[in-house]
């Protein structure tokens, strides 16, 4: 299954990163997992899990080499070894839309499902739990899918992990709400205030606890939320921004008042095939919202499905976009330049394995 497209490590005339270089990056497609890696001065692309629906991939904070993949009604594989190869973990028959991997204690897995439910292991995946907390948010029957049939099933979009306080879990509804759990999943609030309800994206800061990022679809340009008290309460501000359907969000990992976020005019300009209508927005201590260009399509074709950043980089951001290229600033997204491989498509996430 595995196709290798030579390319040099040079974009025009700047130097890939070595922190790039030295970096898998792995995304879901249409059809399972596209990896790329920089090996004997080449970049390689290879496709793993093609007869399998992957929705979402998460990666081992402490063991950046393992990674968990969800799938569409399959359950939930594993990789040890980079993405390289993947054998099934467990869950199976279970969609699961989102994974997150403690950063306190990597034996701890949370699964976002649909229907709307929160699945748990706390052996590595041996085995799992459904905590009954989560069928009694408040608020939870007017919860709908606004992506996929059936609509009125909806699904956990999103799960973000506190990296100070490992009993502290926030959990994200397309469409439905922003909810959080402070004992490790067993009982949950209802929505919390301020928050997006048509919640795609959820992120804490890497190292502050009380700092949370989401990208949502709001009314009144409202597509990006950030909270500074663990996502007790939220804030979105406008200032700036010209578009209100918001996806993919990540902090500087040094700096947690700059973050970035993408997002479009609407779900069909950016999910259809010909016109994204998207930018990626940086916000800056206090603010407003800043358009990224530098070098950066205006508006892009392509909807930037994911946005990451690396530990101990400030100022690098990587963008995924939905035709496959991947983009990098090494300025904190004031000039960026395109990688030399195309992982084929990007259908929602995209991950970074060192």
């Amino acid at each position: 299954m595995a196709s290798n497209t030579p390319s040099p490590p040079r974009v025009g005339d700047t130097t890939i990163p070595d922190a790039l270089t030295a970096t898998t990056f792995l995304a879901t497609t249409d059809g399972g997992i596209a990896r790329a890696s920089f090996e004997d001065r080449e970049w390689g692309v290879s496709h793993e899990l093609v007869t399998k629906d992957v929705r979402c991939l998460a990666v081992d904070p402490t063991t950046p080499a393992i990674l968990y993949a969800g799938t569409q009604g399959d359950g939930v594989y594993q990789s040890v070894d980079g993405g390289e190869t993947w054998e099934f973990l467990g869950l199976d028959g279970v969609v699961v839309k989102s994974l997150a991997v403690s950063p306190h204690d990597s034996a701890v897995i949370y699964a976002g499902a649909k229907p709307a439910a929160i699945y748990v292991s706390r052996d590595g995946g041996l085995t799992w739990t459904k905590p009954p907390g989560f069928s009694k948010i408040p608020g939870r029957r007017l919860w709908f899918s606004p992506a996929e049939p059936p609509f009125v099933t909806a699904y956990v979009q999103a799960i973000a992990l506190s990296p100070t306080d490992p009993t502290l879990v926030l959990a994200g509804i397309e469409f439905g709400a922003v909810v959080r759990s402070t004992d490790g999943g067993e009982t949950w609030t209802g929505h919390r205030p301020g928050a997006i309800r048509d919640c795609h994206s959820l992120a804490f800061h890497a190292t502050d606890g009380t700092r949370v990022y989401e990208g949502g679809a709001g009314l009144r340009g409202r597509a990006g939320a950030t909270s500074t008290d663990g996502g007790e309460t939220w804030i979105a501000p406008t200032n700036g921004l010209d578009r209100s359907y918001g996806w993919a969000v990540t902090a500087d990992p040094e700096d947690p008042t700059t973050w970035y976020l993408s997002a479009s005019t609407g779900p069909f300009a950016a999910h259809g095939e010909e016109n994204a209508r998207a930018y990626i927005y940086r916000w800056q201590e206090n603010g407003p919202w800043e358009r990224l260009a530098g070098g950066l399509p205006q508006p892009s074709f392509a909807m930037p499905y994911a946005l990451c950043t690396l530990p101990g980089e400030p100022g690098l951001v990587v963008a995924g976009m939905s035709d496959g290229s991947v983009w990098y600033s090494a300025t904190s997204g004031d000039a960026w330049e395109r990688l030399p491989f195309s992982l084929g498509s990007i259908h929602r996430s995209l991950v970074l394995a060192r």
